[in-house]
């Protein structure tokens, strides 16, 4: 039987986060998980992180995971890939299996790693081919660079709900409708903005009654729901459809730990049976602990801190870090946690309605049911002003723990502050140069740069643009609403693509002076 000072289950951002810290204190660790490929959900991921730069914001899911494979090589950690973790049992012994063989190895600690797995609901005809949940089809897209399908319809507004649609626009798939059987859109506004100004429309309060078809999905049948979640009837709505997906939640993939005898109890607010853990992710079970997804829904970055904690934690456990160093270090990370959980969608206010920002902002209802922020409200966020030439304007109205566009910005028009959920707002002071590194580097693409009078029929706005193929200066098309909707003629000033904006190009189309603040995407003309 082999033996490790460390075994991390699972070789996802948590899992190799944990690893890379223990093997920096010179520890002797082996990562398995049952894939072909490591890297867990992070390379799935082409959208930008949110944080700060130290939580990897505005940098893209499948980068971070190349940069974690290459640095847990570069430390010596041994990653066993089609290696399925089938048991864990009393002082810390795993079952393997490994090309059909079953290994028996053994950790002086062990790092359960595993993350979660998608929920899934019931409704008359969810069995069909095309019903699939939204981490397939995230998973097909972009592991595997196929189409779902080519006209998707997506149950569930969280943000994986709102990244996958996005996703599926990106790769050329119609987006039909959005659905959620909540009241309100459940993921970032930012995220359901970008979707809504795409011309795809939101049904909140709704939920799937069937799924149509016979061999496969032909199309689906929704309808409202009330307080009780019960159809009212009359609120039927048909959508053509080839695919439905669902994005309903997640689950945590906690059976090992059950399994080992570690305490576990049902908590709602961190996804659901997960196991009863200290600050460090130990469990009831001295030496084994929990990272990640596993120990309780939360995003990707918050995944990666966690697992750094739970290396160095089981790294001082066995006595290779001293008690001020891992105080030291404990420290560093927890504050990089803390900062990841303030704000709206912080844990502590899930399942709350919340009616304020913490500036005291009316939050946008409009916003919460439809996923656009309305014409007539856009002027109460600090980031939206108006100054004679360019200038940026930021259509971020939410709570949301991110600041790369103050750092982006060379002049320094752009100001959160110290508190990373604080709101952008522009200081009117500062010369903006029309750069665009700001438009560029904003995770949930909502800044502009416009200019109000560039002459004196027109308009110019600079949007970011991440669907090819790119237009090109000349084209002319259809400027697009915050709604969606189209609002007036629009022709493309210049694209400009470069490195530092990291596959984010940055589209300046002019428009009439009157439509100057609310158009907002662009469509070119068939």
């Amino acid at each position: 039987m082999k033996r490790y000072d460390l075994i991390v289950v699972g070789a996802g951002p948590a899992g190799l986060s944990a690893a890379i810290e223990a093997a920096k204190l010179k520890m002797n660790v082996i990562v398995f998980d049952e894939n072909e490929k490591p890297g867990g959900q992070l390379f799935k991921q082409i959208h930008k992180f949110f944080g700060s730069k130290e939580h990897k914001a505005k940098i893209r899911g499948f980068k971070i995971g190349q940069d974690l494979l290459k640095e847990a090589e570069e430390l010596g950690v041994t990653v066993c890939l089609n290696a399925v973790v089938s048991g864990m049992y009393m002082d810390k012994e795993l079952t393997v299996k490994i090309n059909n063989q079953i290994h028996h190895v053994k950790g002086d600690s062990i790092i359960i790693a595993t993350g979660a797995a998608e929920n899934m609901v019931t409704f008359e005809g969810w069995t069909l081919p095309g019903v699939i949940g939204a981490g397939a089809a995230q998973t097909m897209m972009n592991l595997h660079g196929i189409r779902p399908g080519q006209k998707v319809f997506m149950l569930g507004t969280g943000n994986v709900g709102l990244v996958v649609s996005y996703q599926l626009l990106q790769a050329g798939c119609e987006v039909v409708a959005l659905a959620d059987a909540a009241p309100r859109i459940g993921g970032y506004g930012v995220h359901a903005s970008k979707v809504a100004r795409c011309g795809v429309p939101f049904y909140t309060s709704h939920t799937i009654v069937k799924a149509e078809g016979d061999t496969q999905v032909t199309g689906v049948t929704i309808a409202e729901i009330d307080n009780k979640f019960q159809f009212i009837p009359g609120t039927e709505k048909h959508f053509d459809a080839d695919t439905i997906c669902i994005a309903v939640g997640l689950s945590p993939m906690s059976q090992l730990l059950k399994m080992a005898g570690c305490q576990m109890e049902d908590n709602p607010k961190r996804g659901g049976q997960v196991p009863i853990v200290d600050a460090c992710g130990q469990t009831s079970i001295e030496g084994i602990f929990a990272a990640g997804d596993v120990e309780g829904i939360e995003e990707a970055s918050s995944a990666m801190i966690g697992g750094r904690i739970c290396g160095i934690a089981a790294a001082h456990f066995l006595g290779y870090m001293d008690d001020a160093a891992f105080e030291q270090q404990y420290e560093i990370h927890q504050q990089a946690l803390s900062g990841l959980r303030q704000g709206m969608f912080a844990p502590e206010n899930r399942g709350k309605i919340l009616t304020k920002t913490e500036e005291n902002i009316d939050i946008s209802a409009n916003l919460l049911e439809k996923g656009y922020l309305d014409d007539s409200e856009i002027e109460k966020y600090p980031g939206v002003t108006h100054t004679i030439g360019v200038h940026p304007v930021i259509e971020c109205s939410q709570n949301i723990p991110c600041n790369p566009c103050q750092n982006a910005c060379p002049k320094h028009c752009i100001k959160i502050g110290e508190k990373i959920t604080s709101l952008p707002a522009v200081d009117e002071t500062a010369q903006c140069i029309g750069c665009g590194m700001c438009v560029a580097s904003c995770s949930g693409q909502a800044i502009f740069l416009v200019d109000e009078a560039c002459d004196e029929t027109y308009a110019s706005v600079m949007l970011p643009y991440e669907f090819l193929p790119l237009p090109k200066a000349g084209d002319t098309g259809i400027a697009l609403g915050r709604d969606g909707s189209p609002c007036c003629e629009a022709e493309v000033i210049s694209v400009k693509s470069s490195p530092a904006f990291d596959h984010t190009h940055l589209l300046t189309m002019k428009v009439p002076k009157q439509y100057a603040m609310k158009a907002r995407f662009f469509r070119k003309e068939a």
